[in-house]
């Protein structure tokens, strides 16, 4: 990839274009946005992996999602992955990464409503704020010191989970299943920028925040993985081709509403905003339909 930073977003005169924010950190994403002098490098018409950066100069009125639906193929989730998120749930960390999967409608853009359906809606609704991982060219059989090669980027998630959908025995049945209840539409929310391996190696000391109404709810740093980005990489791409596009969601940290003794489950009108350093935040409302 030619940039360090992408986005989608709409200029002064309304198009939707692509391109790299001129920025120094991710802080400034939104802060400049908002003050309307967020500008853009134009990235060409080739699009996201094999677009060029151009000289053009444009002013960012608006920010839009950096992948559609159509532009991942699948997503790839790891559950039970960061140490506290074990301890809360006291289970014991397996012995590889436990994968499952979402569809590629579940791809939503970093400050859209979230839509939750009715036969979701059984007081269960909960967050898992988390780090992804977009992978920028087919690979298989990728061993764990190449994996890096393969990585577009990384950005904000939020794996959305129907836990009555994922544990309870009247929904789920005797044994748990994690994809029907976590693969809804607009169940993975991902931005507001993708952000170059170039700028933050192996994504392994990122601090992560997820707030409910602006409660801090979960703060963790990705060193408390328990498989960082080239395991993860290396495990799933054995013998099966990780197609250019896929996402991986690495997993989220202790403070989930699940682990709660006492869960105070998401409702109508809720906002989760997840936050993680050196790429930014997402904010999604959350909405009954």
């Amino acid at each position: 990839m030619s940039w360090s930073r992408y986005i989608r977003f709409r200029d002064d005169d309304g198009m939707l274009r692509e391109g790299e924010p001129q920025i120094d950190s991710a802080d400034e994403l939104l802060t400049l946005l908002n003050t309307g002098e967020l500008y853009a490098r134009e990235i060409s018409s080739d699009g996201l992996f094999e677009g060029k950066l151009e000289d053009r100069r444009l002013r960012v009125r608006e920010v839009i999602g950096p992948l559609e639906p159509a532009d991942v193929p699948i997503i790839r989730c790891l559950g039970l992955n960061y140490g506290s998120h074990i301890k809360e749930l006291g289970r014991t960390p397996p012995p590889y990464p436990s994968i499952f999967i979402k569809p590629s409608h579940s791809v939503t853009g970093w400050d859209s409503s979230i839509p939750i359906p009715k036969i979701a809606q059984k007081d269960q609704m909960d967050f898992e704020g988390e780090l992804a991982i977009l992978i920028g060219a087919d690979g298989k059989d990728i061993p764990a010191e190449n994996a890096l090669e393969y990585v577009a980027g990384y950005l904000v998630a939020n794996d959305v989970s129907a836990r009555a959908w994922q544990r309870d025995p009247h929904y789920a049945g005797n044994v748990p299943q994690w994809c029907f209840g976590k693969g809804f539409d607009g169940f993975a929310p991902l931005g507001p920028m993708i952000v170059s391996p170039r700028l933050l190696g192996a994504a392994d000391n990122l601090s992560l925040e997820t707030t409910v109404n602006g409660t801090v709810c979960q703060q963790a740093n990705t060193g408390d993985l328990v498989f960082g980005v080239r395991e993860i990489i290396a495990f799933v791409s054995q013998s099966t081709t990780l197609v250019k596009g896929s996402v991986i969601l690495t997993g989220t940290p202790g403070g989930v509403i699940l682990g709660s003794p006492n869960p105070q489950w998401l409702e109508d009108g809720d906002v989760v905003e997840v936050s993680i350093s050196g790429i930014g935040s997402i904010r999604n409302r959350m909405n009954f339909l």
